[in-house]
């Protein structure tokens, strides 16, 4: 069983486990297979991610697309948030994304996104002590190779306990 919460621990101490983490969430999230993200980095209290620069992340005039970006920028959050979550008792589910271009990629892209225990305990868990759900604003920055600063996302995740969500999963 994929145990998300449990490998993302594990991925940052081992780099074997960060190997089946990759694995996995490619398998797992087969949307982004066909970009290529790659965990590069996992902290206890942050995630690096890489984005390749290939065919399938190039826009019409041969720079990253802008939406490779963006899908980069949600992941990198999403996966710092469940970094500190419980993903089986918590569910996140992206509100809005807004992203700011600056540069025209023609590199490898990375995201780094930080998001701590206290961040966690302030921005989640005492809102959610009061309200079915919350949300939680992330801003993150991507750089290309070069250490150009490419895009700013801005991506607001709402979190909401699993007993608190009406809908059923099938």
């Amino acid at each position: 069983m994929f145990n998300l919460t449990s490998l993302l621990k594990k991925a940052s101490h081992s780099s074997n486990y960060l190997k089946l983490l990759n694995y996995g969430l490619a398998r797992k999230i087969p949307f982004n297979k066909p970009h290529g993200f790659r965990i590069l980095e996992v902290g206890d209290e942050h995630i690096t991610m890489f984005l390749p620069f290939k065919k399938t992340n190039k826009n019409h005039i041969g720079g990253v697309h802008a939406m490779a970006l963006g899908t980069l920028s949600e992941y990198t959050t999403g996966l710092a948030l469940l970094r500190q979550l419980d993903a089986k008792r918590y569910r996140l589910i992206m509100k809005s994304i807004r992203m700011e271009y600056y540069y025209q990629g023609k590199t490898a892209i990375t995201a780094s996104f930080r998001f701590s225990a206290e961040d966690a305990k302030s921005k989640i868990m005492a809102p959610l002590e009061n309200n079915d759900s919350t949300i939680v604003m992330c801003d993150i920055s991507c750089y290309d190779a070069g250490n150009n600063h490419i895009s700013t996302g801005y991506i607001e995740w709402q979190v909401k306990d699993w007993k608190k969500v009406r809908t059923k999963v099938k």
